[in-house]
């Protein structure tokens, strides 16, 4: 083998290791950053589903998951998006048709079989400009939110344990006479209780 045809081997070599060490340093930043939107929406507190306008799913933290499960009406939840919430995904669509320079965001309230009140928020989800269209589905249980408020009010205010029990279920929209019927109290008590919250709430904004 003369000089050149071996030089020209070694450049054909050199050039497909390279090539190689291209495709795996390529395969690795895009697992490297699959993990890490993984690891980033098992942060949030809400569902979060990524997906693909042709309603492939991406990704799914484990809350969406669940509340997936419970939405699916005794139906297997395996990869499949209900229908529910693929109805606001496909609103979200078609707005692009009529606001093409619009941030977007669609969204819609519902109820599981559960009787956890759902919010359900669609956005445009442009991680970067060369990838498919994704949408951002953020499912945000309602129950859990005024639980969550509910305690952070009554740990602000002061409040004893009976009054944050009543305000709990007043953040959850029931009426007196629900909450009574709920904590075994009389309505009258109900409504001392929260004459009570609201005069520590009141003191607390004036302070």
């Amino acid at each position: 083998m003369c000089f050149a045809e071996e030089h020209k081997y070694i450049t054909s070599h050199q050039k497909e290791k390279l090539n190689k060490q291209n495709y795996n340093s390529k395969q690795l930043k895009l697992e490297s950053r699959t993990y890490l939107l993984q690891a980033v929406i098992e942060s949030f507190v809400d569902g979060i589903l990524i997906l693909t306008t042709q309603g492939e799913l991406l990704q799914a933290n484990e809350c969406a998951r669940q509340i997936c499960k419970q939405t699916m009406r005794g139906r297997r939840f395996v990869e499949t998006i209900p229908e529910e919430i693929w109805r606001v995904c496909e609103s979200l669509i078609d707005s692009r048709e009529l606001f093409p320079e619009e941030r977007i965001v669609i969204e819609s309230e519902m109820e599981t079989n559960k009787g956890v009140k759902l919010r359900i928020r669609a956005r445009w989800l442009a991680i970067d400009a060369s990838e498919r269209n994704m949408m951002l589905v953020i499912l945000e249980d309602r129950n859990q939110t005024h639980q969550s408020l509910a305690f952070f009010d009554a740990k602000k205010y002061g409040l004893t344990d009976r009054e944050a029990e009543v305000w709990l279920l007043r953040q959850a929209n029931l009426s007196y006479r629900e909450i009574a019927e709920r904590l075994y109290i009389t309505i009258n008590t109900v409504k001392k209780h929260l004459k009570n919250i609201y005069a520590k709430q009141q003191e607390t904004l004036c302070m």
